[in-house]
């Protein structure tokens, strides 16, 4: 049958077009697809996008809401707390601080009255003691625990001693009065309870202790030390109801995080406390009490820029702040100044002049830097060994190569020695410390980590198998021996290699009326004049806190 004209040249379209190879047909496909994934994934984001905004929105929405919400509570906790002003006052007449606080202030107990100004005269000589008091008002020292009626768990704690030492005895009328205080006294001399009882005891008193929020904050330069006021802290607030925490790097911050949450007290280390507060788990605006321990090292390079940006997260117009240390350099006082209002400093012994506690017997030998490793085994059979065989003994390095060295050696020679350096975990040196402490070794080796506020009973012995880098490190090391009252003995290596420093050295030992060997009389008794981190020796050591004289001519 023969084609008409259309469908014929439709025919011939059909022959004429080429058929597609199946490379063509598959990447067809694939563009196809592409183009689906694209628009998909367009469409995608556009989606994500208006997500985002969404919960930007509502973030926002909540945060206000939130804000509201928190300055409401704010003003109904002022009007309560204003409300419960009588009920407070009575509180307090029940815990029975009557004696001693008068409409919340701390007055002079009537039996302090009494004492003879001789013995109060006899008191400041026999201890060295010098107070500056910018406001003279002149308080009494306690000269005993029934001069002074604090909480009645907080005084059954404190009543286990015989007496106030001498920081705690002045410091405590200044402190229970809301006054900033330095106090500076030799290591081993009760700092921990002489800033941690008027903590603890205001906190109860002003009716605060529901409040969950931190109300003393304590910061201190290590991770052991931080463990050490923590513990010491912790037999105070179980007795009254108060929570305490610890927060230090190094282990995971989960836990305390938690803690944190419901803790009045927190005794913690600079660094890890700027992490916290930076994640937002730190509030530190209602801080009643701020205590920086070691005080000096803390403001040292390195420390005072964290310092600041913490002081900076407190109120200034609610925050009593504390500094307690065994040295307080001029260099630092201007620093301290500026976030002290008008301080009462406190000064337990001539510490301006560097000095060592007088109860420990110093022997210095100078010795060929070789020598050094076989005289500490000589020295661990003269302290350590026969009837001294559980006598505790601590060893100072100065590296960390340098200890792990001495540790192996010693174990070698068949020793139990515990050690402290930073080439350990922070869980190695935490368990290497309680076993020095319980007993269970009684030979330590550390690092100048362990040579600042450590707090370890019964040393009976330090060894300096290697001179630190500074002369007051020297003194921080010794004092780890002869605490509370105790006497005790440091043995130290002197080399020529540290001969710079012989002359500083050769003060301590004569300021403690200490034997001062002709070996080393012979590197000299020059003193190194102390240089000024930012201006080297040309810095003018004067006092920079004090204010300039304003004088008058008629």
């Amino acid at each position: 049958m023969p084609l008409n004209h259309k469908a014929e040249s439709q025919l011939t379209r059909i022959i004429q077009k080429p058929v597609m190879s199946k490379e063509e047909l598959k990447k067809r496909k694939l563009d196809a697809e592409g183009l689906v994934e694209k628009k998909r994934q367009k469409k995608d984001k556009k989606d994500k996008k208006e997500k985002k905004e969404e919960d930007k929105k509502e973030k926002e929405k909540k945060e206000k809401k939130e804000k509201k919400e928190k300055k409401e509570k704010k003003k109904e906790e002022e009007k309560e707390k204003k409300n419960s002003k009588p009920a407070i006052e009575e509180k307090m007449s029940k815990i029975g601080n009557s004696k001693a606080f008068k409409n919340g202030k701390y007055s002079e107990h009537e039996e302090l009255m009494s004492v003879p100004k001789s013995d109060i005269e006899s008191f400041f000589k026999d201890n060295e003691v010098s107070v500056e008091d910018p406001e003279s008002s002149n308080l009494r020292p306690l000269l005993s625990f029934s001069h002074i009626s604090l909480n009645n768990e907080v005084q059954k704690v404190v009543a286990k001693f015989p007496k106030p030492t001498p920081i705690q005895a002045v410091s405590w009328p200044y402190l229970l009065s809301g006054k900033d205080v330095i106090g500076v006294a030799e290591t081993g001399s009760g700092k921990t309870f002489a800033f941690g009882v008027p903590a603890v005891n205001n906190i109860v008193s002003s009716g605060d202790a529901s409040n969950k929020n931190v109300q003393c904050l304590i910061i201190s330069p290590t991770r052991e030390l931080a463990s050490q006021i923590y513990d010491n802290l912790v037999e105070l607030t179980n007795k009254v109801s108060l929570n305490c925490c610890c927060l230090y790097g190094g282990v995971p911050k989960d836990a305390q995080r938690l803690q944190l949450k419901n803790s009045q007290i927190v005794v913690a280390t600079p660094g890890r406390l700027l992490d916290l507060i930076q994640e937002g788990y730190a509030d530190l605006s209602q801080v009643q009490y701020l205590v920086l321990d070691e005080a000096d090292r803390m403001l040292e390079k390195g420390f005072e820029e964290d310092i600041k940006k913490i002081i900076k997260e407190t109120d200034v117009t609610r925050r009593q702040t504390l500094m307690f240390t065994a040295t307080w350099p001029k260099e630092v006082r201007e620093l301290a100044s500026t976030f002290m209002k008008h301080p009462v400093k406190i000064s337990i012994g001539n510490r301006d002049e560097l000095s060592a506690n007088k109860k420990i017997k110093q022997i210095v030998e100078v010795i060929d830097p070789f020598q050094k490793e076989k005289k500490l085994l000589e020295l661990l059979k003269k302290y350590h060994s026969g009837s001294k065989k559980n006598e505790k003994v601590l060893i100072f390095a100065l590296y960390k190569k340098e200890a792990s060295r001495v540790e192996r050696n010693l174990q070698y020679n068949g020793y139990n020695v515990a050690a402290i350096h930073g080439d350990l975990s922070q869980q190695q040196r935490t368990q290497a410390l309680d076993d020095f402490k319980s007993g269970k070794t009684n030979l330590l080796l550390a690092t100048d980590v362990a040579a600042r506020g450590l707090d370890i009973p019964n040393v009976k012995t330090v060894i300096n198998l290697t001179f630190p880098l500074t002369v007051e490190d020297y003194v921080h090391r010794i004092g780890r021996t002869g605490r509370a009252g105790a006497s005790g003995t440091a043995h130290t290596l002197f080399t020529e290699q540290e001969k710079h420093l012989s002359g500083a050295l050769i003060n301590v030992l004569n300021q403690a009326g200490q034997a001062v060997p002709e070996e080393l009389k012979k590197f000299g008794t020059h003193t190194k004049r102390k240089e000024h981190s930012a201006y080297g020796s040309f810095y003018k050591n004067v006092d920079t806190s004090k204010k300039p004289k304003k004088i008058t001519f008629d």
